[in-house]
């Protein structure tokens, strides 16, 4: 519903007032707890009991002099109105039901000299289907799914060459972009962009599911460039456990992965991905005992939460700290997560089924994305070459 006008609100002065005294809206679900984000929509509890005392007195209608222009919400793109778009070229017809394999489709550039994006933004335009989107850079001479069409949608199985179908389900190429249900646009300060080289293609990775009518999506990304070469190049980087079975009935289901940078590293924000049976997610930095961070030892590390979410399917939001933080080459990290696959999660397609990683809805994923910026010369292969000081 419309919540633009005081006519459009009173009706829902009541609902509106238990849902942000439950803080299940504006939505957000980082534990408070555990850092500072920049991107945090909460309302502080003054607004939340101003918000009550005026539904609890009548939800009285203020004076209209007093009322705020009206706003004018955008028709397509959140970001600054892009300067380039790439349009899938070709659309893909989604069924009205069953599953629908993950569909990729190869958008060249046709950039004649390296480009910084410093604003990116998916949009469907069948967002209905769209369970979620990763927009890939790949440069010229890149062997990943080098056999593949460009232009035209395809999957996995439809592909010939034995490494191009491996290349679909895996690949290091660089991250542009994630969209998932709630996700934000990517907007970098004047100091940081991601790069796309020169002669690079776009590869689409479409997840649309099925919901009862049939549809067309043609997906495009919108980019904003810097004017100039930044200082420092973004990278999307990711936690990940594919190799999980999470038993019928688990109410709380652990999953974990640990991994250490290569090299330094300036952390930006967090994008866990999970499916319907997540439940909770986190990040933490695990400090072992030294003089520098006393408190752990090797077997049992000091544990220094970054986030902490409780997961929502539908809210699949970026997390962006108010301050980056500086990691040095060698940080251990560790992403957690856990399920829920007993009868009382609502959203469960199935509580007596053993779950386990896979591409559709009723699988289930564990991805902790996170975004780092590093030296503007460092690309993702020059990043994870570990240095003997990182080693040490």
């Amino acid at each position: 519903m419309a919540l633009e006008t005081y006519a459009q609100v009173q009706p829902y002065a009541e609902a509106i007032r238990d849902s942000v005294q439950r803080r299940t809206m504006p939505p957000w679900f980082a534990d408070s707890k555990v850092g500072h984000f920049a991107n945090d929509p909460s309302l502080s509890e003054e607004e939340i009991g101003a918000l009550a005392l005026w539904v609890n007195s009548g939800a009285a209608a203020g004076d209209v002099k007093d009322a705020p222009p009206p706003l004018r919400w955008t028709q397509s793109w959140s970001i600054q109105k892009p300067e380039i778009v790439l349009k899938m070229p070709r659309a893909v017809a989604i069924p009205a039901s069953g599953d629908i394999d993950y569909t990729y489709e190869i958008v060249p550039t046709h950039f004649a000299e390296d480009r910084w994006v410093r604003s990116a933004e998916v949009l469907p335009s069948a967002p209905a289907n769209v369970h979620h989107a990763v927009v890939y850079v790949r440069p010229p001479g890149s062997d990943w799914m080098r056999h593949a069409p460009v232009g035209v949608p395809f999957t996995a199985d439809s592909l010939i060459d034995p490494e191009d179908r491996r290349g679909a389900h895996w690949t290091d190429s660089d991250i542009l972009l994630v969209y998932a249900s709630g996700s934000s646009p990517d907007n970098w300060p004047e100091t940081m962009a991601k790069l796309v080289p020169a002669g690079s293609d776009l590869v689409f990775q479409m997840h649309y599911t099925s919901n009862g009518k049939q549809a067309r999506d043609e997906s495009s990304v919108g980019l904003v460039f810097s004017k100039q070469p930044p200082p420092q190049r973004v990278l999307t980087l990711q936690l990940t456990n594919d190799h999980f079975v999470i038993p019928p009935g688990a109410p709380d289901y652990r999953v974990e992965v640990r991994g250490t940078l290569p090299n330094d590293a300036l952390l930006l924000s967090f994008m866990p991905h999970m499916h319907l049976r997540g439940k909770r997610f986190e990040y933490n930095l695990l400090h072992r005992g030294s003089p520098e961070n006393p408190g752990g030892t090797s077997e049992s590390p000091r544990i220094e939460p970054l986030l902490r979410v409780n997961y929502h399917f539908h809210w699949q939001m970026s997390y962006r700290l108010a301050e980056p933080r500086l990691l040095r080459a060698g940080t251990e990290l560790q992403a957690v997560a856990w399920f829920d696959n007993s009868a009382g999660n609502p959203h469960n397609p199935d509580p007596t089924a053993a779950v386990r990683w896979g591409e559709q809805t009723y699988d289930e994923m564990m991805v902790g994305f996170f975004d780092v910026a590093v030296a503007a010369g460092v690309n993702k292969k020059k990043f994870f070459t570990r240095s003997s000081a990182a080693d040490r």
